[in-house]
């Protein structure tokens, strides 16, 4: 644990009467990229609002680089990219950089370059009031590659973006991690944190429920595989009679058998010859995975 850029030991937090989080753990190594899921209202939010010292942890304890949450050393070991970001709308990009950057590094960056980075080259003395979200999206991840963050925090960091842009904001988080940056990524996004992430913990009504890789994550739900046979034609019924699968049109059955059971059925399916043309296995998705967790192993 020691090792770790950001530590999270046993944290509660209360509203009230009323426990937010209760008891969370969650370490993010250097380089690491681990995606924050939970529906609206789980506490994704609030933690990352105690990791920014914005509010009081009421229990537990929390280190960024060995600093406490609010404290100056932590605050410059932290970079953080908000759902929604605000600049002043009378700067330019460039200008409004150029002021972030002497706020919070000695060595003044090549400001031209981190623009042109996150696709901002031609819009830099464009006032911010003529920048579209997604544009001030560009603006605020060009703020977390100042420096060399120790813990970069990104609250649903492709809100707005195009899926080019999407494409290009995940290669700039890989290199962030690659530059030894911890990256929590706060997101809705299933499809995109799927594969840009190393690790997905998944808090359920301020609990955490779930903290693995995605593989390892698959094999504790015990979700089943899906196996789409492709038939020759005419051929449906038959298959579906014989693997008590279910004819999905007139050249395709679909069957689910568990992870432990799918070389077994494979060469069953295969020893019905030519009559199969193909077989498709499909795994547990991360949506069934967060549909699992998250609702308690209800799906």
């Amino acid at each position: 644990m020691t090792d770790n850029a950001l530590i999270i030991r046993s944290v509660d937090k209360f509203r009230g009467k009323t426990q937010v989080l209760k008891a969370i753990d969650l370490a993010v190594a250097p380089g690491e990229r681990v995606a924050l899921l939970g529906h609206n209202g789980a506490g994704k939010s609030t933690l990352i609002k105690m990791i920014l010292g914005q509010t009081s942890i009421d229990g537990g304890d929390i280190s960024i680089g060995g600093a406490k949450p609010g404290r100056t050393v932590a605050r410059a070991k932290t970079a953080f990219l908000p759902e929604s970001v605000n600049f002043h709308p009378t700067l330019t990009g460039h200008e409004q950089l150029t002021l972030f950057a002497s706020l919070s590094v000695r060595d003044l960056p090549d400001i031209d370059a981190l623009l042109d980075r996150v696709g901002l080259a031609e819009a830099s003395n464009n006032r911010i009031a003529t920048y579209s979200k997604g544009m001030r999206q560009r603006l605020g991840l060009a703020q977390v590659l100042l420096g060399q963050p120790t813990v970069a925090l990104l609250d649903e960091p492709t809100s707005g973006l195009d899926p080019i842009s999407r494409q290009d904001l995940y290669a700039i988080i890989d290199e962030l991690a690659a530059q030894g940056t911890a990256v929590l990524i706060a997101s809705h996004a299933l499809t995109e944190v799927e594969a840009q992430t190393d690790r997905i913990a998944i808090l359920r009504k301020g609990i955490k429920v779930a903290d693995d890789t995605l593989d390892n994550l698959s094999r504790g739900a015990g979700l089943p595989t899906r196996m789409r046979i492709l038939v020759q034609d005419g051929q449906a019924d038959q298959i579906a009679m014989a693997t008590g699968g279910t004819r999905i049109n007139g050249a395709s059955v679909e069957l689910y058998c568990d992870a432990g059971q799918k070389m077994q059925e494979l060469r069953r399916i295969a020893a019905m010859g030519d009559v199969v043309a193909d077989i498709e296995l499909t795994p547990p998705r991360l949506e069934d995975l967060y549909r699992h967790y998250s609702t308690g192993g209800q799906t």
